[in-house]
């Protein structure tokens, strides 16, 4: 009791103090998610093989000048829209090109994630059904939503890797927030306006117009689903509330259209007046069409595929999805409809998390990723239910009960899997050397004992019936493994994995004579074009490699040499002598030569 009084206490400091309120929020915005996504952010290497593929085309933007197509080792890059190139080409003015900066617009889409989720749970994170906020609750939904967002591992991962995807979650995730804001608001705060200049306008019209704002964005980062999924979604809920004649009139749909084509159509021209065709077949074609009726690059997946990436990719949350989406009683469907709209966020978010994993479990082409923008829809509505559990004096559900057992065997698990790591890589032929480095570091020992001991508070809270409090220790545990295993671990393996190729791109730059080629045989690394600055020849198999040198000997007679980047074993299977080349350096599996003109001459084809 006396620990419930003290965060009574708490609320209610905070509501009598909005400065400090927001001085708080904001600590603990920046506290988590510096430690999930900014912490050591560049303090590994680009990660192949997609990492680098991102950062090198937006060094190539920033270096020719040329920001309306994207260029990947001298050729276009059509597979994604150019807003990711563009901030990471503006980081690496501001910070120089390196690792950081091309992470950074990651790390932030995550972080400003949270911040909108915290205003949006504190907004309507316990609407009463007459309208009326609870305070206290909405400041528990915004404290544990905020790190619900963070603290698993699909956006750990997401948020701290080069790519478009955290971006365009973060563009959609903000999109639909903005679009629930000004939907409540709508309702809520008729009287209130802001006034720009000479026009006025109500504040759920700023929150729309924000919404078509992100939607643009969102599509200028990875094209037409950026306009999809939040169009089933609002689509989808409306029509379920049967409100959808009101809310289009509210969001001003033709002057929303214009702000998507003011924003998003420019670069969509001037890239079809530059590459014509090649860019429609491309974008449009195969990178959007094909990959949603077709299997593309081989990657297939079983229907019930996405169940599993939701429930690893959101673990140990994941573990009380189905107690957050039963309280809703979605399919009561009359009670809903005859709810104000302020208690409506628990039934959006859940359209928002079944309209995304539908649409990508019936797409063919399947990947952990494209779940991604479903994950901040996932976090709400379990705080939504851990809040609600926090504020309740009953004993919880049989669900959440089920929950906290499963949560207590997961990192049961997790500590028996964390323990068993170096055997389980161990005979990593790229990384021969990763088992034995992470047993000497003891990492593996340390976060079992992390794990285990999660595991045992859940256990000593359900026993003493303080199973409210188990969110606080999943939170505790989560944060504890990033900073002193997850973290430490990823550098040991970037030592073995991406290090080897970084160190090889730095003798590269010294070494390489003008006008000399670097053809890389058996692997395709793109990470070696963003270290050397170059453009680089990638031939998977060591015959077709000898076959392209040999023909490179005759049509370009003036250069001597090529520098070769491969493996010892490719090298026999081109039947090269150690007398045949200059050895550059060797690093990790990989080695580097200088191989001759005439010595490429006398390749065996066969």
């Amino acid at each position: 009791m006396k620990v419930e009084r003290q965060i009574v206490d708490f609320w209610r400091y905070l509501n009598k103090n909005p400065v400090s309120a927001r001085l708080i929020a904001i600590a603990w915005i920046l506290v988590i998610g510096g430690i999930a996504f900014i912490g050591n952010l560049g303090g590994t290497g680009l990660v192949d093989e997609t990492e680098p593929l991102f950062a090198e085309a937006a060094r190539q933007m920033k270096e020719t000048g040329d920001w309306v197509t994207p260029y990947f080792n001298g050729a276009p890059r059509f597979d994604k829209p150019p807003l990711i190139y563009w901030l990471m080409a503006i980081a690496y003015q501001m910070i120089g090109v390196n690792e950081w900066a091309a992470r950074l617009p990651s790390a932030l889409s995550a972080i400003a994630l949270m911040g909108m989720g915290f205003y949006t749970l504190k907004r309507f994170g316990a609407a009463t059904l007459d309208g009326y906020p609870d305070s206290n609750q909405c400041w528990l939904s915004a404290f544990i939503g905020s790190a619900l967002i963070a603290l698993h591992p699909l956006t750990i991962i997401w948020a701290r890797t080069g790519v478009s995807d955290m971006l365009l979650t973060g563009c959609i995730g903000l999109a639909l927030m903005a679009f629930f804001c000004g939907y409540a608001e709508g309702e809520v705060d008729q009287g209130k306006s802001l006034q720009i200049h000479n026009l006025v306008f109500k504040t759920s019209q700023i929150w729309y117009f924000t919404f078509y704002l992100l939607i643009a964005l969102a599509i200028l980062t990875k094209g037409p689903v950026g306009i999809v999924l939040p169009g089933l979604t609002i689509g989808s809920f409306v029509l379920y509330v049967g409100n959808w004649r009101a809310v289009l009139r509210e969001m001003h749909l033709l002057q929303g259209l214009f702000i998507i084509l003011l924003v998003a159509l420019p670069w969509h021209i001037l890239v079809t007046l530059a590459n014509g065709k090649a860019f429609i077949d491309s974008f449009f074609g195969y990178h959007n069409v094909e990959r949603f009726t077709e299997v593309v690059n081989r990657h297939w997946a079983p229907w019930y595929f996405y169940f599993v990436v939701v429930l690893l990719g959101f673990v140990p949350w994941s573990l009380y999805l189905p107690a957050a989406i039963a309280r809703l009683r979605f399919w009561k469907r009359s009670i809903w409809r005859h709810q104000p709209r302020t208690t409506h966020l628990g039934l959006f978010t859940f359209f928002w998390f079944v309209c995304i994993f539908g649409f990508f479990t019936i797409a063919a082409t399947k990947l952990p990723s494209y779940v991604l923008p479903l994950m901040p829809a996932a976090g709400i509505l379990v705080a939504l239910l851990w809040a609600e559990q926090m504020g309740r004096s009953s004993s919880p559900s049989w669900m959440m009960k089920l929950g906290n057992v499963l949560n207590g065997v997961f990192f049961l698990i997790l500590g028996g899997v964390l323990v068993y790591t170096p055997q389980l890589v161990k005979g990593d032929q790229a990384m021969p050397d990763l088992a034995p480095l992470l047993q000497e570091s003891g990492l593996p020992i340390l976060g079992g004992a992390i794990a285990i001991a999660t595991a045992m508070a859940i256990g000593l809270l359900a026993l003493r019936r303080q199973g409210q409090w188990v969110w606080l220790v999943n939170l505790l545990g989560m944060l504890t493994l990033i900073i002193f295993v997850l973290l430490p671990a990823a550098s040991i393996v970037d030592s073995q994995r991406q290090l080897p190729l970084r160190q090889l791109a730095q003798v590269i730059v010294q070494e390489r004579q003008p006008g000399e080629e670097l053809v890389m045989i058996g692997t395709t690394k793109p990470s070696i074009v963003f270290y050397t600055r170059q453009p680089v020849t990638f031939k998977l198999r060591a015959r077709s490699a000898a076959i392209y040198l040999q023909k490179r000997t005759i049509s370009q007679p003036g250069i001597s040499t090529v520098l070769i980047l491969t493996t010892p074993k490719k090298l026999e299977v081109l039947d090269l002598q150690p007398a045949q080349y200059q050895n550059l350096g060797k690093s990790g599996p990989y080695q580097l030569i200088r191989v001759s003109e005439q010595v490429l001459s006398r390749l065996p084809q066969e």
